[in-house]
C-alpha cells in the first residue's frame, strides 16, 4: 500500500491518501490539491513533488 501525506507538501494540511499504486495516489492528490488548496493548474513540478513524497505505508504492511 502506498501513502501520501499532504502535510509533507503543504504544511499544516492533515489530508492523506492510501492506494495500491503511486498513480492512484497521484490522481487522488491532484484532485485534493484542486478542491482543498485552490490549485487550478497542476504543473509537472507539482506532480514530481507529490511522487517524491509517496512512501510505503508501514501501517498497512503490518496489518
Amino acid at each position: 500500500m502506498r501513502l501520501f501525506e499532504c502535510g509533507t507538501l503543504v504544511p499544516g494540511c492533515e489530508w492523506h491518501s492510501r492506494a495500491e499504486t503511486d498513480g492512484e495516489v497521484v490522481r487522488r492528490t491532484v484532485e485534493h490539491m484542486r478542491q482543498a488548496h485552490g490549485e487550478t493548474q497542476i504543473r509537472e513540478t507539482m506532480i514530481e513533488n507529490i511522487k517524491a513524497r509517496i512512501v510505503e505505508d508501514k501501517q498497512a504492511a503490518t496489518a
